[in-house]
């Protein structure tokens, strides 16, 4: 008997009715009706008495519950144990900037989930955000969104943000206090260069204003340290994550909200070719856990 036609058996013995087994474990009623069948034809004794009105065990039936429940579960405690040993080793996950404090929660879980596991964060720059994941140098990276290529694979989203907008201390929007999209077509931002698509850097600094404006590009910068010396030397202003204000204070650097940008959403993205167990069992420990909001109330 295979281990599915067995979970078939124990489900249809607790409930006794074959339409809640089907939907309890997503199979077709036909397929609960077969499974049964070829079992008690293997058996060649009945094991459920069916009428129009109910279903009911035959002693057999009640016996091999019995006999099949408790070994039932320890298969699948097996079964999980070399799960949460297959997702036991560290993951090297790029964040941005000071991401991994906030991405705590979720280290947590994965690390109660499956122990010996452990993550580990490093930098990601926003001047070569797949770098790292196809060189293998890293096992996945929160990345804003859209991410479109086509040898990445795009798992849950985990974070959730605002925006803000870094501008020199004495720069006026610093004493007005707040920014829009369209106050950057009267600035420069930064160029991230070549190595970041254009689609995802635009997703976080527009091409154009909502009124259609051009936002002027440069000077180039690769790493979040490169934009706040250009930004506290008043060469450009940068949009950032919310993030960046709440655990950066550099010199000369004021950061002010970016009141009409749409909030950000950070997903988890690895290498299609290096998918496995333990970055998936990252993922559906995101997944479970839902999308961490950063600004809004613990």
């Amino acid at each position: 008997m295979e281990l599915r036609d067995i979970e078939i058996f124990l489900t249809l013995a607790e409930e006794l009715h074959f339409g809640r087994t089907a939907e309890r474990l997503r199979v077709s009623q036909a397929r609960v009706s077969q499974a049964i069948g070829r079992q008690e034809r293997r058996l060649g004794v009945a094991l459920f008495d069916r009428t129009s009105r109910r279903v009911t065990l035959t002693p057999v039936g009640r016996r091999l519950r019995e006999d099949l429940a408790q070994a039932y579960e320890l298969i699948q405690e097996g079964l999980a144990r070399a799960r949460a040993a297959g997702a036991a080793r560290t993951l090297r996950v790029g964040v941005f900037g000071h991401a991994g404090y906030v991405l705590r929660p979720l280290v947590d879980a994965f690390r109660s989930r499956h122990p010996g596991g452990d993550v580990q964060f490093c930098e990601v720059t926003g001047g070569d955000p797949f770098g790292a994941l196809r060189a293998g140098e890293a096992d996945a990276h929160v990345l804003w969104l859209p991410v479109a290529e086509p040898d990445l694979t795009v798992g849950p989203t985990v974070l959730t943000s605002g925006r803000v907008l870094a501008v020199a201390a004495g720069h006026p929007l610093a004493e007005r206090g707040s920014a829009s999209l369209e106050d950057l077509a009267d600035e420069h931002v930064v160029d991230l260069g070549p190595s970041a698509p254009e689609y995802w850097v635009a997703s976080m600094v527009p091409v154009r204003t909502p009124s259609g404006r051009r936002v002027p590009r440069g000077p180039v910068a690769r790493t979040f340290h490169e934009i706040l010396t250009l930004v506290a030397a008043g060469r450009c202003v940068h949009p950032l994550g919310e993030i960046a204000a709440r655990y950066n204070s550099p010199p000369g650097v004021v950061f002010v909200p970016l009141r009409d940008a749409p909030a950000l959403h950070f997903a988890l993205v690895w290498a299609t070719a290096a998918d496995g167990p333990h970055v998936r069992a990252l993922a559906q420990t995101a997944a479970d856990l839902g999308p961490i909001a950063f600004g809004e109330p613990d």
